[in-house]
């Protein structure tokens, strides 16, 4: 019998896609995580935060700095020994130029005689002797010296390297560690905030970031900041004047840092943003991609996808170019520098002030002052980018956890199972509330049938009974305890339950059905099979009990993934069971064998069904019938359909059709009852 209320399945879906659309921002509309995209909110604080992360391994990072300033001071130390090869070289060629035995003085007289001027300002600034050449005893002495300052040099900074990196390593196993132990203790409210896709992303992309960001930052930095004070002290002891020259490019360098900087900031927050919510929307394809092609959908999913792509291809190349903008311009600057050294340091050396080795040592140090300074600019650019992963990342950390239990806590007690529902109230958001002082009560060893249409409260009523949820207002009790009172554990470890999606991990057969009880002995859990009609598909996989699922058991079918679920719960030996469209997944014919099932294995245990099938419903000894929260109806299958009311009406919409199908099913599966 058909509805004209009812809408058909392909608008549902159109709505429920929408709705999957805009779940990331139920604060303003805010992008994944619940905030704007943007620059880092807080930079100075998240970046020491970033850096604290390496707090645990001071003594490691200390001696990376120990090793790091050796290896710098060596290398800068070496042109300075370089120039004197130098030196000794220019003065060899000169002193050849000269008659050995010759007076140097009347040498030098002779130049300017000559109007060679600044060959005698050179030579008179020289400690030559005529006629002798290149001593190339003491010119291999110093090019070795040379050679092993930079191999001790190399060696240090490998170590440092090295050493670093086993840091890191170790700095974001405990990063994750804490992210894993963090996501354990949030409420189930903050995953309905956060998109799924973009939480992955967090913990997987932007946490590589952090470690990319680490590993190539500090070392650098560390070199970097050595190398600067090291540099500038060697080039003061040559020549303050030329100094002065390479230092005007500091504040040239800053105030390129000060306007790319921020601006580099925000592209790669906006990025990494748009990296989790393409994340999203490929989980959401690979995950529904069935139903997709089913309805349709897969353009209008392709058309998303590719403008999803295209948003981050545009956020990536802008922060690529505002990053890849910063070398470039810092070289340009030291390039200017290194002329200019170049230029009035060849003027000192023709009027006999400096040494050519001094110049040639000189601009070796300009040369290494404005490498370390523009690494540092790239590094800027870089903790920009790691700065906004770190952000994400520490939001997790952030976040609220669940309200703790009471470390007074009770005990709970034994009782036949009877739950009260005392005018319960519950949101998800203060502005919308779903249930509005919501009581009834469930009689021990009773099987309910809860029914409703979308977004009645079905499911979150089972929540609450979990304590998934905190209340509003009113109390729940189990054998006459307050479960607010106990512990989630002790409230959990009472209740067995199979969700609408059957959820497998990676791992046997015979672990994944003892998920909820690993004490479960082999046989127990052959007997729980046994009874759920699942034994036979068991032995029937290569390996029986010790077959390996794969991710998701995509090697099973949606039903035998579903019986798979109802045998763990089985197995987990509850006092109240739970079922939430547990045989949604589940064809029909092996419906109606997990319902024999269903009967045995319910008896002594108080069991909630959320189910639209009618054989789940029929045989309840209470059904509840919600309504936008509130449980309009209540009472057995035929004491619901005398009334003529809301069951009534959602029986005649929904089940009369199933009824025949069912009724025929059971004269199929016995076919020798009458």
């Amino acid at each position: 019998m058909s509805n004209p209320n009812m809408r058909d399945d392909e608008e549902v879906v159109e709505e429920v896609i929408d709705e999957e659309e805009h779940r990331a921002a139920p604060a303003g509309g805010h992008g994944p995580g619940g905030r704007p995209p943007g620059k880092a909110q807080q930079f100075g604080p998240s970046f020491f935060r970033m850096i604290g992360l390496m707090a645990p391994y001071k003594w490691a990072m200390l001696l990376v700095s120990l090793l790091g300033a050796g290896g710098v001071v060596l290398s800068v130390v070496a042109p300075k020994v370089l120039a004197r090869a130098t030196d000794l070289l220019f003065s060899g060629f000169i002193s050849k130029r000269i008659p050995a035995g010759a007076n140097l003085d009347q040498a030098i007289e002779m130049m300017r005689a000559k109007g060679d001027t600044d060959m005698a300002n050179m030579v008179e600034s020289m400690n030559i002797t005529p006629g002798q050449g290149v001593d190339f005893k003491a010119l291999a002495a110093v090019l070795t010296l040379v050679l092993v300052l930079y191999l001790v040099s190399a060696l240090l900074m490998w170590l440092q390297g090295y050493i670093l990196n086993i840091v890191m390593v170790k700095a974001m196993w405990r990063l994750r560690e804490q992210i894993e132990d963090k996501i354990h203790k949030l409420p189930l409210s903050y995953f309905d905030r956060n998109r799924r896709g973009d939480l992955i992303s967090r913990v997987t992309n932007d946490i590589d970031n952090i470690t990319q960001t680490l590993q190539q930052s500090l070392s650098s930095a560390i070199t970097s900041v050595f190398m600067v004070i090291g540099v500038v002290a060697m080039m003061l002891s040559i020549s303050w004047k030329l100094t002065l020259i390479v230092l005007v490019s500091l504040p040239l360098m800053a105030i390129i840092f000060g306007v790319i900087g921020p601006k580099s900031q925000k592209a790669f927050a906006t990025q990494w943003m748009k990296v989790g919510a393409l994340n999203n929307r490929v989980e959401e394809s690979f995950s529904g991609h069935a139903l997709v092609r089913v309805y349709g959908q897969t353009e209008r999913f392709e058309s998303q996808f590719a403008q999803e792509n295209e948003e981050l291809y545009r956020a990536s190349f802008k922060a690529q170019f505002l990053s890849g903008a910063m070398m470039p311009s810092t070289r340009f600057v030291g390039n200017i520098v290194y002329v200019g050294v170049a230029v009035i340091g060849g003027l000192m050396v023709a009027s006999g002030k400096m040494s050519l080795g001094n110049v040639q040592a000189f601009i070796q140090y300009a040369q290494q002052f404005n490498q370390p300074v523009g690494q540092l600019g790239g590094m800027a650019v870089a903790v920009q980018s790691g700065v906004a992963s770190a952000e994400r990342v520490f939001e997790i950390l952030d976040a609220p956890n669940e309200e703790p239990d009471s470390p007074d806590a009770p005990a709970p007690v034994e009782g036949d199972g009877k739950i009260i529902f005392e005018n319960v109230s519950f949101s998800y958001t203060p502005e919308r509330p779903l249930i509005k002082n919501l009581s009834f009560e469930v009689q021990p060893e009773q099987t309910v049938a809860i029914v409703g249409p979308t977004g009645a409260g079905k499911t979150t009523l089972v929540n609450l009974l979990m304590r998934f949820y905190e209340l509003d207002g009113g109390r729940i009790t189990v054998n006459g305890q307050d479960i607010s009172k106990l512990t989630r554990k002790d409230v959990r470890a009472r209740t067995g339950m199979v969700l609408q999606d059957p959820w497998l991990f990676a791992g046997t057969v015979l672990d994944n059905i003892r998920f909820g009880n690993e004490d479960a002995t082999e046989e127990q859990v052959r007997e729980a099979a046994k009874a759920t009609y699942v034994d036979w598909l068991i032995k029937s996989l290569p390996h029986g009990y010790e077959t390996v699922l794969d991710e998701d058991a995509a090697n099973l079918s949606a039903g035998e993934r579903q019986l798979l679920t109802i045998t763990r719960a089985f197995v987990s030996q509850p006092s109240i069971l739970i079922l939430d469209e547990a045989t949604s997944a589940v064809d029909t014919r092996t419906e109606r064998l997990l319902q024999k099932a269903m009967g045995a294995l319910q008896k002594g245990r108080t069991s909630f069904v959320i189910a639209h099938r009618l054989s789940t419903i029929r045989d309840a000894d209470l059904i509840l019938v919600m309504e936008d929260g509130d449980i309009v109806e209540q009472g057995n299958h035929e004491e619901l359909i005398k009334r003529h009311g809301a069951y009534y009406r959602l029986y005649n919409a929904q089940f009369e059709g199933s009824f025949a199908e069912d009724e025929e099913l059971t004269d199929e599966l016995n076919p020798g009852s009458e």
